[in-house]
C-alpha cells in the first residue's frame, strides 16, 4: 500500500488512522467536510497533528456529494481507500435520520462508484457493534444483524449491504470493521467518555440513561487505528474477500458506573449523577468475539482500560484550556 484515501480525516479514529499510515510511510489523501456536528475545535486540533506531514495532503469535501469528492480520484486509483466518514450516535440518529442516511449510506454509495469508476479495489468499511442489538453475547461476526435499534444502525447496515454487491459486481476487496466504543485522547465531545471527564473535572451534574448497569466493550483508540490499517493490507487468501471483523476489547465488558468510578479516581472528585429513562434505541450490553481478527489480521488490544483512561485524563488536563471549553 503506497496511496491510500481516507475519509473522516479529522475524526476522531479516522485521524489516528492517518498518522499510522503516514508513520508506515503510506502517501494519505484525507477528505473531511469540517461539519458542526460536534465542536469544530475538536476536529481542527486533530488535523494540526497531520498537516505540514510531507506525505499528508488534505481535501474539505463531502461524501455526500458526488461531484464535489469527484476530483479526489483525478489523480488515479488509491490503493485503499478507508471509509471513515460517518454521522455517528445512536440517540442523533432518532432526531435527523435524513443525514444519517445521506452520509452513512449515500456517501458510501458516492464512494463505492468513484472506486469502480477508477480502478481502486480496496475498501475498509467502518461499521458498529450497534448491530448486533438482541444478539447473544460475545457477538460474532456471522449473527444475523437484520434489527437495527437506530437509524444510525441501519444506516451503517445498508452501507454494509452495498459493499457486497460491489464486491460482487466489481471484485473489490472488502473489510468491514464493527467498531466497539472507542475512546482515548481527544475523543469526540458527544461520547460519553469525553463528556464524563469534563463535566466530573468542572463539577457539572453528569447524565446517565439507564441505571448505569448496562455495559460496554471499550476499546482504546490507537488499537483501533493499528487494526484499521492491517485490514487495509489483509487480502483473502483466495483473493478478493468480503469480510466482517469485530475490533473491540475482547475481555469483560466493564459497567458505566465503574467506568465513572475508575474517572473519578483519576480527577480525585465524585461525581453528581442526573440519571435519564434509557432509549429504546440503546443496547443494554456489548460483547465482542475477537476471534476473527486474531485470526485474519493478527490482531488483539494492546492497551488495557487502566492505561487508555490514564492517557486519556492526562490529554484533556493538558490542553484545559480550549479543550475545557469545547462545546457539549
Amino acid at each position: 500500500m503506497k496511496t491510500a484515501l481516507v475519509t473522516g480525516a479529522a475524526g476522531f479514529i479516522a485521524s489516528r488512522v492517518c498518522g499510522r499510515l503516514l508513520d508506515e510511510g503510506v502517501s494519505v489523501v484525507g477528505l473531511d467536510n469540517l461539519n458542526d456536528a460536534y465542536d469544530i475545535r475538536m476536529k481542527r486540533h486533530r488535523l494540526a497533528g497531520l498537516e505540514g506531514h510531507p506525505g499528508f495532503r488534505f481535501v474539505e469535501a463531502d461524501i455526500e456529494n458526488l461531484a464535489e469528492i469527484a476530483p479526489v480520484f483525478g489523480g488515479g486509483a488509491f490503493d485503499a481507500v478507508f471509509n471513515l466518514a460517518a454521522r455517528a450516535g445512536v440517540r442523533y440518529s432518532i432526531e435527523d435520520p435524513h443525514v444519517y442516511l445521506r452520509s452513512n449510506a449515500q456517501g458510501a454509495l458516492n464512494l463505492m462508484e468513484l472506486m469502480q469508476q477508477h480502478g481502486c479495489g480496496k475498501l475498509v468499511l467502518a461499521s458498529t457493534s450497534s448491530l448486533y442489538a438482541g444478539q447473544p453475547m460475545p457477538f460474532r461476526e456471522d449473527l444475523p444483524v437484520e434489527r437495527p435499534l437506530s437509524p444510525y444502525a441501519a444506516s451503517k447496515k445498508a452501507a454494509e449491504v452495498l459493499s457486497y454487491t460491489y464486491h460482487h459486481l466489481y471484485g473489490f476487496d472488502v473489510t468491514i470493521l464493527r467498531y466497539f466504543t472507542v475512546y482515548g485522547p481527544a475523543g469526540r465531545p458527544d461520547m460519553a467518555p469525553f463528556r464524563f471527564i469534563k463535566w466530573i473535572h468542572e463539577g457539572t451534574p453528569i447524565t446517565v440513561f439507564g441505571d448505569g448497569s448496562q455495559t460496554r466493550d471499550f476499546t482504546y483508540v490507537d488499537d483501533i487505528a493499528r487494526g484499521t490499517v492491517l485490514a487495509g493490507r489483509q487480502l483473502g487468501a483466495g483473493g478478493p474477500g468480503h469480510e466482517v471483523i469485530n475490533l473491540g476489547g475482547g475481555k469483560t465488558p466493564m459497567s458505566l458506573l465503574d467506568f465513572i468510578a475508575k474517572i473519578e479516581e483519576r480527577l480525585g472528585r465524585k461525581a453528581e449523577i442526573v440519571w435519564q429513562p434509557m432509549s429504546a434505541s440503546e443496547m443494554q450490553d456489548t460483547a465482542a468475539d475477537i476471534g476473527k481478527a486474531k485470526a485474519l489480521l493478527g490482531w488483539e488490544p494492546l492497551v488495557d482500560l487502566d492505561a487508555g483512561l490514564d492517557a486519556s485524563v492526562s490529554w484533556y488536563l493538558e490542553n484545559l484550556d480550549w479543550a475545557g471549553r469545547i462545546a457539549l
